[in-house]
């Protein structure tokens, strides 16, 4: 049975539309033509996701997001998303939207990671902006 989890590692989070967000993050999944076996979500700290970096990506910098794909088979999702709260609330504020606009941004840009889209160069970044944007307004539930 397929299954996305949401937990909270060193905080406390109050996550909104769950059953929702689930049904909107598997319907993207099966929109691109992949097959969702597990999927977990864990909201965190800044300090807590520096940590993964620097012990699983030799980075020292703060992040929002890191994706780990655990799959073992092509077009089939098994991975991990970590996301820092405090920087979701950074960024809200720095782009003027909400804190929910935000996060659902950022959920949706693991899920597109463990599709294999990309966002290291401006090609890749625009086409994964476009791919948030589509799925974005796929979302009949915001607040």
């Amino acid at each position: 049975m397929p299954a996305i989890h949401f937990f909270e590692e060193g905080i406390t989070y109050k996550l909104k539309h769950k059953t929702a967000l689930r049904q909107w993050i598997s319907q993207t999944i099966q929109a691109e033509g992949f097959k969702l076996k597990e999927l977990t979500y864990i909201f965190c700290s800044d300090s807590y996701l520096l940590q993964i970096n620097q012990q699983y990506l030799n980075h020292d910098t703060y992040t929002d997001i890191i994706t780990f794909d655990n799959s073992d088979m092509e077009k089939v999702i098994v991975g991990d998303i970590f996301i820092s709260i405090e920087r979701i609330r950074e960024n809200a504020a720095k782009f003027s939207i909400t804190e929910t606009e935000e996060l659902h941004r950022v959920i949706i840009h693991g899920a597109l990671h463990l599709l294999g889209y990309k966002d290291k160069s401006p090609v890749t970044k625009q086409k994964m902006t476009q791919k948030e944007d589509f799925y974005m307004n796929k979302r009949d539930f915001n607040s």
